[in-house]
């Protein structure tokens, strides 16, 4: 009878940009292993929190189908002498398929008369195969480096406490880098850490949320989602959620709480991109802009537990971003004490390429090219060469020493700030596009 079967691989906490990477893998491999031996069966679904990637198969076949072998071989007329006793041929035969000459069969085939061997190899139970699909599916994980753990001689992406294996309501017996299986999960480190016994793989979802884990990755994301967006609101502003940044928080908590917090106004003073960038790398917090578009002086972040004092845990964000925008502001501060054109000297320092120069030889090339090109195409030639000229000037700048994703971005602000025409700001920024 097909039953549903359940594999849970608890770990330490695994790395947050991996996550749904090595979900798919596994479930896909474990697919993929299933498929190869033949053991049908009706759909997978994958589940992955930081603590946990698990699979879990619907209706998989108890065991595999008979297989019927038949294998052809010498011609009868050489397997025999005139007398009609086996010759080598024969002999060899019968003991390449551990029989006797008697149990092989006459078969015609379109090369002549020829001896068989025909037998019914009965098929592996599900629960026997099981625990190989397993290892060999995890054996082939993307993981760049795999770490090892106690004195163990096994290694994987991050330590492995426990490993459920459940076909119907029976515990599938094996051991994985040397951890026994059992029908026994564990709920959120702070809310449930006690252990959960599972009486069937259906239990699993419904216990674990019980548990407070969400172990579905898609409806995780889609909670986040929904309350950070309600925060956002209550805020009076709209909170900017992008796909990789709700992807990494998702990849980070287990039981999703979004918790609205506030910092100073006058570090709106320093362009919005650099704060937002401050919140999202280093904090992974969500920003906050108003009906124009223009960043509010708030935060959204998601905790992994359900506080009985939020107040506290907004407090402690608030402490922790301060000197993240402080820093920030800081660097937009000394970078302004020079302007675009006094920093390009600097870039005579950077190497672009051994046989090529430095960065500063570049953007001389660049600064004539397209002012050649400007000539052809009728555009200003004055603002492309200024443009040329100072593209990458803002890559000796503290803030994109400390924040490479605003190259292009500070340079357009700098420039505006020395003076620079409008054309020639945007140019700088819009030199990174695609």
């Amino acid at each position: 009878m097909p039953a549903d079967f359940l594999v849970e691989i608890g770990t330490e906490e695994l790395p947050p940009k991996a996550l749904k990477k090595l979900s798919e893998s596994f479930d896909r491999s474990i697919r993929d292993g299933l498929s190869t031996i033949g053991l049908n069966y009706s759909a997978t679904k994958a589940y992955a929190t930081p603590r946990r990637l698990a699979v879990l198969v619907s209706s998989l076949d108890e065991k595999q189908q008979d297989q019927h072998i038949e294998k052809l071989g010498p011609a009868v007329q050489a397997a025999f002498d005139k007398e009609g006793k086996p010759t080598k041929a024969a002999e060899g035969f019968a003991r390449s398929n551990n029989t006797s000459v008697d149990q092989l069969e006459q078969l015609e085939t379109d090369k002549g008369l020829r001896l068989a061997f025909r037998t019914v190899q009965p098929g592996k139970t599900a629960r026997e195969e099981l625990p190989a699909i397993i290892e060999t599916a995890l054996n082939s994980l993307p993981i760049p480096k795999r770490m090892r753990w106690g004195n163990k001689k096994v290694a994987f992406v991050r330590p492995i406490h426990w490993i459920v294996m459940l076909f119907g309501n029976t515990v599938v017996k094996g051991s994985i880098y040397g951890i026994a299986s059992s029908n026994n999960t564990y709920g959120h480190r702070f809310h449930h850490p006690e252990a959960i016994s599972l009486n069937s793989p259906d239990d699993y979802e419904q216990a674990l949320k019980q548990a407070y884990v969400i172990a579905d990755f898609k409806q995780r994301s889609d909670l986040i989602q929904q309350k950070v967006t309600e925060e956002g609101l209550t805020l009076g502003g709209k909170a900017e959620i992008t796909n990789e940044l709700l992807e990494e928080v998702c990849a980070l908590v287990e039981w999703p709480v979004a918790l609205a917090g506030r910092f100073e106004e006058s570090f709106l003073q320093v362009p919005a991109e650099a704060l937002i960038s401050s919140m999202k790398e280093h904090q992974k917090y969500f920003h906050v802009i108003d009906a124009n578009g223009q960043l509010l002086p708030n935060f959204i972040t998601v905790a992994n537990i359900e506080s009985k004092d939020p107040a506290q845990v907004i407090n402690g964000n608030e402490r922790v971003i301060r000197p993240r925008l402080s820093d920030a502001a800081f660097f937009f501060e000394t970078d302004k004490k020079s302007t675009l054109e006094e920093k390009c000297s600097k870039l005579e320092n950077v190497v672009f390429q051994k046989e090529l120069g430095s960065v500063y030889d570049k953007t001389l090339r660049v600064a004539k090219l397209a002012t050649n090109i400007a000539q052809q195409i009728g555009g200003n030639e004055k603002y492309t060469r200024r443009a040329a000229l100072l593209c990458k000037a803002d890559l000796v700048t503290e803030m994109v020493y400390e924040f490479a994703d605003l190259q292009g971005i500070m340079a357009s602000h700098y420039a505006r700030f020395d003076g620079e025409t409008e054309e020639v700001a945007l140019a700088l920024n819009e030199q990174y596009l695609p």
